[in-house]
Formats: structure tokens, C-alpha cells, sequence
């Protein structure tokens, strides 16, 4: 089956800072950063289909840069504190 292909994440560093600081809204995983999510959860995602709006677009570049092994770039921003 044919799937076109996502969009390339922005990658300027106000974008990933905001990955890195929006948490999870629900779920298993709710609170945890979107950055910090295991891989199974979003690839799951990404078969299943993203959430609509802003959430999707960002859990959809999340798992682009997993995907691609660039969980890397994110080493230089601090992890906000968990509740």
C-alpha cells in the first residue's frame, strides 16, 4: 500500500525545544515529553494514524527524527521536570 511520504521536520532549534517540552496529553504515556516517548508508541502512531492538529504534526516529526536515529539533536535542550 502507498503511503506519501510526510513532511520533512523542521528542525530549527524554537522547534525542537517545543518537542521537547510538550508533553503527552493522554494516554499510557501522558505527561512524558513528546522527545521521550518509546519509539513503539509512535511508530504505532504512524501505522495507526496521527492525532489531528498541532499534536499530530508534532508526534509525526517525533517520529521522523527516531526513525531517522537523530534522537541526538535533542541532547542540548533540558528535559522540563517530570510531576
Amino acid at each position: 500500500m502507498y503511503r506519501p511520504m510526510p513532511q520533512t521536520p523542521d528542525l530549527n532549534p524554537a522547534r525542537l525545544v517545543k518537542l521537547v517540552q510538550t508533553p503527552m496529553p493522554f494516554g499510557r504515556y501522558a505527561g512524558t515529553p513528546l522527545v521521550d516517548l518509546p519509539e513503539p508508541y509512535v511508530v504505532w502512531f504512524a501505522a495507526n494514524g496521527f492525532p489531528k492538529g498541532e499534536l499530530g504534526r508534532m508526534l509525526q516529526e517525533v517520529y521522523e527524527i527516531k526513525l531517522n536515529g537523530l534522537e541526538y539533536l535533542f541532547d542540548p535542550f533540558p528535559r522540563p521536570p517530570r510531576p
